[in-house]
C-alpha cells in the first residue's frame, strides 16, 4: 500500500473511532469508509472543529500555544487594561499574571495597590498577597496576611489558603502548629499535595510510621483514581512512591 493510501486509511480509522466514541450519527461511518480524504476533511470541518471551539480543553491548548509563541502577550494585555482603568479587578489580573510568571515582588505591589477602599479586606486579593509574600520567602508576612484575612472574613474558606497557612508555619519552624494545620487540611484538600506535605513533615519530625501510612494511602487512592486525576497529581504520587517503604 502506498504511503498516501496508508495515511488516508489511518485518518479514516481515527475519525471513525471519534464518531463512535462521541455518539455521532452512524451515516458518518459509512461516509468515512467510502470517502477517504474528502470524507475526513468534511468530518473534521463539520464535527470536530465546532467541538474544539466549545471545548475548554481545546481552548486551553490554543491559549497555551499562543502563550508559547508570545509569552508576554497576557502580561501586555493585563498592563494595557490597568492603564486604561486603574481598578481593583485590573490590578488583580496583572497581579495574577505576575504571580504565575514568578515575579512575586511585582505581584505583591499590585495586590497591595488593589487592597484599597471597598476592597481593603477582599479575601481573594488578600490570599493573592499572601501567595506573593510566601513566594519571596516571607513566611511570617504571609502568615500574618492570612490571619488578617480570616479575621476580616471569618466565613471565607479556601483549601489553597489553608495549605499556604500550613506551609508558612512550617517555613517559620513552628512544626507542631504546621502538623496540626496539615492534619486538619489533608482530608478535605482536593488533591494529594496536602497529604504529601503532611507526610513529609511527619518524617522530618521523626514520626515515620504515621508518614508511611499517609504515603501508602496516597498510593492506594491513586490506583483507584481516574487517569486524569493521576496525571494532575503525578508530582505527589511520584513523591509517595519514592518515600514509601512498602
Amino acid at each position: 500500500m502506498s504511503p498516501i493510501l496508508l495515511l488516508g486509511a489511518v485518518l479514516q480509522i481515527i475519525c471513525a473511532v471519534h464518531a463512535i466514541r462521541t455518539g455521532r450519527p452512524m451515516y458518518w461511518l459509512f461516509l468515512l469508509l467510502i470517502g477517504s480524504y474528502i470524507a475526513v476533511v468534511i468530518y473534521v470541518v463539520a464535527e470536530v472543529l465546532p467541538d474544539m471551539r466549545n471545548s475548554a480543553g481545546a481552548r486551553r491548548i490554543v491559549r497555551n500555544a499562543r502563550d508559547t509563541l508570545d509569552p508576554e502577550r497576557r502580561s501586555r494585555d493585563a498592563s494595557a487594561r490597568l492603564e486604561l482603568a486603574d481598578t481593583a479587578d485590573n490590578r488583580r489580573r496583572l497581579a495574577e499574571e505576575r504571580l504565575e510568571r514568578g515575579d512575586f515582588a511585582a505581584a505583591e505591589a499590585q495586590y497591595k495597590g488593589a487592597l484599597q477602599g471597598l476592597y481593603r479586606t477582599d479575601p481573594h486579593l488578600m490570599l493573592g498577597l499572601a501567595r506573593a509574600q510566601f513566594g519571596q520567602g516571607h513566611a511570617r508576612e504571609a502568615r500574618d496576611t492570612l490571619d488578617a484575612l480570616i479575621a476580616a472574613n471569618p466565613d471565607f474558606r479556601s483549601s489553597e489558603g489553608h495549605l499556604l497557612y500550613a506551609r508558612a508555619l512550617e517555613a517559620m519552624g513552628d512544626i507542631p502548629a504546621a502538623l496540626h494545620e496539615y492534619e486538619a487540611l489533608a482530608p478535605e484538600y482536593p488533591g494529594e499535595e496536602g497529604r504529601a506535605r503532611h507526610a513529609q513533615l511527619l518524617q522530618r519530625d521523626g514520626q515515620y510510621d504515621k508518614a508511611q501510612e499517609i504515603f501508602a494511602d496516597i498510593l492506594r487512592r491513586s490506583r483507584l483514581a481516574p487517569a486524569y486525576y493521576q496525571r494532575d497529581q503525578r508530582e505527589w504520587i511520584d513523591l509517595a512512591k519514592r518515600e514509601s517503604r512498602g
